[in-house]
């Protein structure tokens, strides 16, 4: 395993999170993310000897990083953040999940993840398994592309944008860098917010689709009413209104009781978590790190109630 360039990158949210965990110092903890590790570092630093840190990432850099952490306590694995499913019932004293990607994976053009350096169109968090978006162009129907653009990217000119690439295809052949992507893009959208690139939101909307991220953060949530323990806390953070939108709901959903209409009379389904609100990051951090602008950390508390 390669070390990493050590390509910057500052974590978002960094103590905010970690409060919200509430640490009991012996408890095991899960970092769904680890990232470059420095939610995991810190809550490493305030755990006793009794406590643990179960990591998860797909990203072999996040990996070679992780190896640097010397410590019998921590523990990484390389899989998805679904697999905590996999964790024993009742065994995490919290969660943290930090969605999204890093600032090293936006900054090193050669995993393809942005418009702003030519790279390979790549964009998968593990490198050793599944398609590339480039693999997965070079053979798309229009009606695919258009369907995902749409969906993940939340994006008008999706329709045109697919047509946009299927007439490339077919003149110059499949797309094989961020560049070649960007400039079809740029093609097709012919307006634009003032500030943001016409690529954005295709970027985001293949990136998501090829890592298939917002399922795997829905099977993550299912996980955490199991893993968690009673008065464990589950905190997620994530960076654009389609995470946020599954994590408010999925709160939202198991901080009610739940009365079913096709029987009146019998009990309602008890809430199984305590919404404790959500945070934004401060002022002065969105000043030094303008990536964390579009960050929203919402925090939930589990019951007593079976999952």
């Amino acid at each position: 395993m390669t070390v990493p360039q050590a390509w910057t990158h500052r974590t978002v949210l960094l103590n905010e999170a970690v409060q919200a965990l509430h640490l009991n110092p012996d408890g095991h903890y899960i970092d769904a993310t680890f990232g470059r590790g420095g939610h995991s570092r810190l809550i490493l630093s305030q755990l006793s000897a009794q406590g643990r840190l179960t990591a998860f990432d797909k990203d072999l850099d996040a990996m070679a990083e992780a190896a640097s952490i010397a410590d019998a306590r921590f523990a990484i694995r390389h899989e998805g953040f679904s697999h905590m499913a996999q964790l024993p019932a009742g065994s995490a004293a919290g969660i943290l999940m930090d969605l999204g990607v890093s600032s090293p994976q936006i900054d090193n053009a050669a995993r393809g993840f942005s418009f702003r350096g030519n790279g390979p169109l790549d964009m998968r968090m593990d490198t050793t398994r599944g398609q590339s978006v480039a693999q997965w162009l070079a053979d798309a129907s229009i009606e695919s592309m258009t369907e995902v653009i749409r969906d993940y990217g939340e994006e008008r000119f999706a329709g045109q944008i697919a047509k946009a690439i299927d007439r490339r295809r077919q003149e110059r052949g499949p797309l094989g860098s961020t560049a070649e992507l960007a400039e079809v893009v740029a093609g097709a959208v012919k307006t634009r917010e003032p500030g943001k690139d016409p690529a954005t939101r295709t970027f985001q909307a293949f990136r998501i689709f090829i890592n298939a991220e917002l399922e795997e953060l829905q099977q993550a949530l299912s996980a955490s009413l199991k893993v968690l323990q009673t008065g464990g806390r589950l905190v997620v953070i994530s960076f654009h209104s389609l995470e946020d939108r599954i994590v408010k709901q999925f709160i939202a959903e198991h901080s009610r009781e739940v009365f079913d209409r096709r029987a009146p009379f019998a009990a309602p389904k008890a809430m199984r978590l305590n919404a404790l609100g959500r945070i934004k990051p401060s002022d002065s951090e969105i000043a030094e790190n303008p990536r964390s602008r579009s960050a929203v950390m919402r925090l939930a508390e589990r019951t007593g109630v079976p999952a």
